[in-house]
């Protein structure tokens, strides 16, 4: 994994760099609630096909769990320019309730259950950018 980017309509897209070398749990990101947004992974393929790559991702708040999304986003042979895949839009959730800070563990894994890239990582829905 190169980097990951949230892509929201209006908004200068927030881009993270991958690894990161801080400590576990980081903080990424803040995004609006009931904002309009996209995920989007840029990475490569080196030496070996990355057959049936899916993209898990998995969201606690307060240490219950609010979300799970497991996206497969497909085959992908080696070549010297990176891949870029964008996700479908997506809406953040809105409401006094749905503020605050959640914890995440984003993985890939391709169809041989190696994981290829895992990340545990803060972020915060706040009412205002």
């Amino acid at each position: 994994m190169q980097s990951l980017s949230i892509l929201s309509p209006g908004r200068q897209d927030i881009v993270i760099d991958l690894p990161i070398t801080s400590s576990y749990k980081t903080h990424l990101f803040t995004l609006k609630e009931g904002s309009i947004y996209r995920l989007k992974f840029t990475f490569s393929v080196h030496h070996n096909l990355v057959s049936g790559l899916t993209y898990i991702h998995t969201v606690w708040k307060n240490g219950i769990r609010v979300d799970n999304t497991r996206v497969m986003l497909g085959t992908y042979a080696p070549q010297r320019e990176p891949y870029v895949v964008i996700l479908d839009e997506e809406t953040t959730p809105s409401g006094y309730l749905a503020r605050g800070s959640y914890t995440a563990k984003t993985k890939f894994v391709d169809d041989d259950k190696r994981c290829h890239f895992e990340i545990e990582h803060r972020f915060d829905i706040c009412k205002e950018w």
